[in-house]
């Protein structure tokens, strides 16, 4: 009786189990088409999705394109292009590599002769100047020169700097003495050549400067620009700054375009040498903007001199935080007032602090 009991258990085990497995196919077939309507309904709302994604591109190409119609300054000029930044910071670091030989770059090449390397380094940058100077030159002409004659006048210009070098390269060597002399922090000249933000700033200056006195467009601008980003100095390539010129720290510091400055000036972070105003804007150009720093001046930190008609006299030391407006003479001290602090005592209660 035992052994029948058992096998009617087994059955009915049995039975149970194939309802079970029944009901879990039946359950997985309902997953599978919920999978299915679950995946197919994603991929309607992506279908539509995408369709506005591509009816908004759509619209704002023709949106784009519209401007492109309207604006002149967006169409490219037919036969012309723009010279390649890239390629005209790449001639700012080889460059720095001849000026400063042996500090950015390992050049094995100087242990032998030297004249012949220098020579071919030059030969090599002087291929790549020449070719943005061309492109630059001939963006701006109104007439269409022919090949030989943009070949020829780029040689010029290029011809005329180099030349320029080696009295480049001395005068930054006066700042790099101005800026041992000027900061005892200076363990080193070779610690300022390698790492301080001024000098680096000062020479892409000096570069950008000869091809501002030769009008050159884009290049020269784009050089003091890419300084600027670097250094968070801002020297208009052409503000005439004489030798001996030394900038502490740097950041914020702005010399304007028509700025001049002479032999022996030191200036610290945030001072402004800028124009007075600008309001009339382009009718401004060629109109001396910004101030005259004499020789022999110190300007402190985050001073600002203002105006065509300013004039900083020799030997003078302009105090920070002073806003200028008119002419210091020679052989002065300029100072603002000083705020006037309140300090408390301390207190025991948190309260007595409130102001």
């Amino acid at each position: 009786m035992r052994d029948s009991s058992n096998l009617k258990e087994a059955k009915n085990d049995v039975v149970v189990l194939q309802r079970r497995a029944h009901n879990v196919k039946k359950i997985h077939t309902i997953y599978k088409k919920i999978e299915f309507y679950d995946g197919f309904s994603r991929k309607i709302n992506r279908r539509d999705q995408m369709q506005g994604i591509s009816e908004s591109i759509a619209e704002a190409a023709r949106e784009i394109c519209r401007n492109y119609e309207e604006e002149e300054l967006f169409r490219p000029k037919p036969g012309k292009k723009m010279p390649e930044r890239a390629v005209i910071i790449e001639f700012i670091r080889e460059l720095k590599k001849i000026m400063f030989p042996g500090y950015f770059g390992k050049d094995a090449a100087l242990d032998g002769d030297v004249n012949c390397y220098i020579g071919y380094r030059i030969s090599h940058l002087y291929c790549m100047l020449k070719e943005q100077v061309a492109i630059a030159m001939a963006y701006f002409r109104e007439i269409e020169a022919c090949e030989a004659e943009r070949d020829e006048e780029a040689d010029k210009i290029c011809r005329r700097f180099f030349e320029e070098l080696p009295k480049l390269q001395r005068i930054l060597l006066t700042d790099i003495q101005a800026g041992f002399d000027g900061d005892p922090a200076a363990k080193s000249k070779e610690e300022i050549i390698y790492s301080y933000p001024g000098l680096f700033a000062i020479y892409v200056y000096r570069v950008a400067h000869v091809l501002y006195q030769e009008e050159v467009p884009f290049l020269p601008r784009i050089m003091s620009e890419y300084a600027h980003g670097r250094t968070g100095i801002d020297i208009n390539p052409g503000a005439v700054i004489g030798e001996y010129f030394f900038i502490d720290h740097g950041t914020g510091v702005v010399i304007g375009e028509t700025t001049q400055i002479g032999q022996n000036v030191k200036l610290y972070q945030g001072v402004t040498l800028g124009a007075l105003s600008t309001r009339d804007g382009q009718q401004l150009a060629g109109v001396k903007r910004h101030p005259t720093i004499e020789d022999h001046v110190t300007i402190y930190s985050n001073s600002t001199v203002l105006g065509g008609e300013t004039v900083i006299g020799e030997n003078t030391i302009i105090g920070g935080n002073t806003f200028i407006t008119t002419s210091i003479p020679p052989n002065t001290k300029v100072s603002a007032k000083s705020p006037e602090l309140v300090i408390k005592s301390p207190k025991r209660n948190a309260k007595d602090w409130e102001i």
